[in-house]
């Protein structure tokens, strides 16, 4: 009898650890929104808008993480389940992310003084976003896929 109330109380308390979980991830969205308005605002003020926008992309990659932990989250709250295709596609999106922000960071700084540009580091970044699209794929092709919808006709 005890075990089952602390067991109950436990589930309990996950639940509202993973509703605080996705209300913190809602406010990391809007704050992700403002950081890419507020950086492509600064950057068309300076008049370096190319690479101010490329800056701010990076800002919305972001975001993109956020939404796949955002629709993980909603999934789970519903099934209880998390699906190992949430950890593949934010792998990706960083891998992506880190793709296109690392050249513009090279060209945009100022006399030179950030980072070389490696060919080697962006061939391993090509590689990991090979092996993670394959993985991507093995999962997406043995998982079933439920929407949002699906899932809340159950």
């Amino acid at each position: 009898m005890f075990e089952q109330k602390l067991i109950n109380s436990m589930k309990n308390f996950n639940q509202f650890i993973h509703v605080l979980l996705a209300l913190a991830l809602g406010i990391a969205c809007i704050m992700v929104i403002w950081d890419f308005g507020a950086r492509a605002l600064d950057a068309w003020n300076a008049g370096n808008a190319t690479s101010g926008f490329f800056h701010a992309l990076g800002s919305l990659f972001i975001l993109w993480t956020l939404s796949t932990l955002i629709s993980a989250e909603m999934h789970y709250l519903q099934t209880g389940r998390t699906s190992v295709r949430v950890f593949v596609e934010v792998a990706m999106i960083s891998v992506i992310r880190e793709m296109i922000v690392q050249p513009v960071q090279v060209i945009s700084a100022p006399g030179g003084s950030g980072p070389i540009f490696s060919p080697l580091h962006y061939g391993l970044l090509l590689a990991a976003l090979l092996v993670i699209g394959v993985v991507y794929k093995l999962i997406s092709s043995t998982e079933p896929v439920e929407t949002v919808e699906h899932v809340t006709n159950k």
